[in-house]
């Protein structure tokens, strides 16, 4: 229950930093977003490896990494997407990405329980009806690209993590392999177009609580991908969209239609039943 209850926890965090991320990159470059709310969460991460005196070992600093590289391409295309498309409907989008934790679990030998197994395939249901009325036609196909491309990322950040049971240097190494990224594609971009990265100070306290938010969801995710069953963990974590969902509709005026509504309902009762298993 401890480790069930840590995912939903990460995917509430998730859920709130891919709705301020989406909003500020409305108004900014995505790069920019991802960019600087992940060097933010990397002086904090760095600040509590160093007062913690975490040792960073090889496991860390190979899972981290791969982690770092897979999430910070994940976000990139992410934001790009939320700042082209309707969030209520390129989050759930990018959440199919789940299918790769959970299909490396149940290949390592898991054995969710009968219930179990009817939570994940409600909540993944949940997802896909959530996404039904863009899919349906009359929707750009680039937010689309850009959502599931962001999915797979995020599947294989799911799954990287989950092999490090040092989570904080894992973050550490996370972050660094991420910034690392996101800094040579932002001189790319400086050096071919001539904008340079400009900071908005007014902006510096909602990229800060993006980047937190993100590095604490990775934190959870992490600490309970260790203790629980990881088809079972995956799922949970992966249920931000119905956050972003809200917040879209309760601040964004995003209006919902009735699969959309059916989606986030079916996710939540696959949310009860894993727990309930």
């Amino acid at each position: 229950m401890t480790a069930a209850l840590l995912a939903l926890l990460s995917s509430v965090l998730w859920g709130s930093a891919d709705y301020l991320g989406g909003v500020l990159s409305r108004t900014r470059a995505a790069i920019q977003v991802v960019a600087l709310s992940q060097a933010i969460s990397l002086v904090v991460v760095g600040l509590a490896v160093v007062l913690t005196g975490a040792a960073i070992g090889s496991t860390a600093v190979v899972w981290g990494m791969l982690a770092g590289l897979a999430g910070g391409t994940a976000l990139i295309c992410f934001y790009a997407a939320l700042a082209a498309g309707t969030m209520g409907v390129v989050a759930p989008i990018s959440a199919l990405g789940l299918v790769v934790p959970v299909l490396a679990g149940l290949l390592a030998g898991e054995r969710p329980s009968v219930l179990q197994l009817i939570g994940i395939a409600v909540a993944v249901a949940g997802v896909v009806l959530a996404s039904g009325p863009e899919l349906s036609g009359g929707a750009s196909a680039r937010p689309l690209l850009l959502a599931a491309t962001a999915g797979f990322g995020f599947g294989f950040t799911l799954l990287f993590l989950a092999q490090s049971d040092d989570t904080l240097p894992t973050l550490a190494m996370m972050r660094v392999a991420s910034v690392g990224l996101l800094s040579v594609v932002l001189l790319a971009l400086w050096r071919t177009t001539g904008v340079p990265v400009r900071i908005n100070v007014r902006a510096a306290p909602a990229l800060g609580f993006v980047g937190i938010a993100d590095l604490g969801a990775n934190g959870l995710y992490a600490v309970a991908a260790t203790s629980g069953l990881l088809s079972v963990v995956a799922v949970l974590a992966s249920l931000y969209p119905a956050v972003t969902v809200i917040l879209a509709w309760r601040f964004g005026r995003e209006r919902l239609g009735g699969l959309q509504q059916a989606g986030v309902g079916a996710a939540l009762v696959g949310v009860v039943l894993l727990a309930a298993g």
